[in-house]
């Protein structure tokens, strides 16, 4: 407390010529006590990192970036921190699409997943109690294989095969579940950590990724499924929320996001969580059967014999073979 018994606030003042702050931005740090600027000397640290004063933030992440400042106050080390958001410099590629090939698709199936692997199809499907995931010969006869149903309580959500295993995601059960690739028996359960909720499922040969409903995106340890770090999912100007089922190819990571009436791709650097491009897929709902339980976009699958991307929604009679245009 101060003589006039007036309590004693501190903050970090962040000056830029910039409103939206990008790593190109540089910023200005000053200590306030109670709104006014004062004359200490500090260190500054941006992620744990020592920076100067007055500094460019080439060195941030993409999303929320912790600034934190150290003083001397009344012989005493003060310690405050602030959180900045960080945003690409450029507005995302508006990307275009061709349609390649229709195939049939299960009306009933409430598509949350969808992968290749030697070409066969891989699709897990949601809600209570219609939960599953099925093996799909689409390319000889669109035969189903197999097809495995969780138990009532569960809404199976994404999807990925890595390392011979098949990984599914589960919606707000915080578990998972993993199975043999040949029999599709389950191997075991797995609990998730930090993440919110079980949304999307990609891998990259090295990494799971997994979305959870937020902006972030998790990237997990491959043999113990727990989350190792994140990125966050930012355009020019917001952070984007709602990611949901994934694919990977090369650097890039194809996320729908789970907007309403909105059937959008999102292409995603993957080292860094900056938002590339965007390809608008409303034309595609407009071919399938229309009816009462119809819903969003929701399934990505890229098939590399093709170099193309297979496409469907949630509870769409049609599958659709794209080709991605990079404008």
């Amino acid at each position: 407390m101060s003589c006039s018994n007036e309590i004693e606030t501190f903050d970090i003042l962040i000056e830029s010529d910039d409103k939206i702050l990008n790593k190109q931005s540089e910023i200005k740090l000053a200590i306030t006590l109670n709104g006014k600027v004062t004359s200490y000397d500090f260190e500054s640290y941006l992620n744990k990192i020592k920076i100067e004063n007055i500094t460019k933030l080439s060195e941030s992440k993409f999303g929320s970036n912790i600034i934190e400042v150290k003083f001397i106050h009344n012989d005493k080390e003060r310690n405050i921190s602030k959180s900045i958001d960080i945003y690409s410099g450029f507005s995302p590629k508006l990307f275009d699409y061709k349609i390649l090939n229709i195939y049939d698709h299960d009306i009933s199936s409430y598509t949350q997943g969808l992968e290749f692997h030697n070409d066969i199809l891989y699709e897990s499907t949601g809600l209570n109690g219609f939960s599953s995931l099925k093996k799909i010969d689409l390319f000889n006869g669109n035969k189903i294989l197999n097809t495995k149903f969780l138990d009532n309580e569960f809404f199976g959500e994404g999807l990925t095969i890595f390392d011979q295993r098949i990984i599914q995601l589960t919606w707000k059960n915080k578990v998972g579940f993993i199975y043999d690739l040949n029999s599709m028996n389950m191997i075991k359960s797995f609990n998730y950590n930090n993440s919110v909720e079980g949304w999307g499922l990609a891998n990259d040969g090295e990494y799971i990724y997994k979305s959870d409903g937020t902006e972030k995106i998790w990237i997990l340890d491959p043999e113990t499924l727990q989350e190792i770090s994140y990125i966050e999912i930012v355009t020019n100007n917001k952070k984007v929320k709602n990611i949901n089922e994934l694919e990977i190819v090369d650097d890039i990571i194809y996320a729908n996001t789970y907007q309403f009436n909105k059937d959008v791709v999102l292409a995603i650097n993957k080292n860094s969580g900056e938002v590339l491009g965007i390809i608008n897929f409303q034309d595609l709902r407009e071919k399938v059967k229309d009816h009462p339980d119809l819903d969003v976009l929701n399934g990505i699958a890229y098939y590399k014999k093709n170099n193309s991307f297979f496409m469907t929604g949630k509870k769409w009679n049609k599958i659709f073979e794209v080709e991605i245009i990079k404008n």
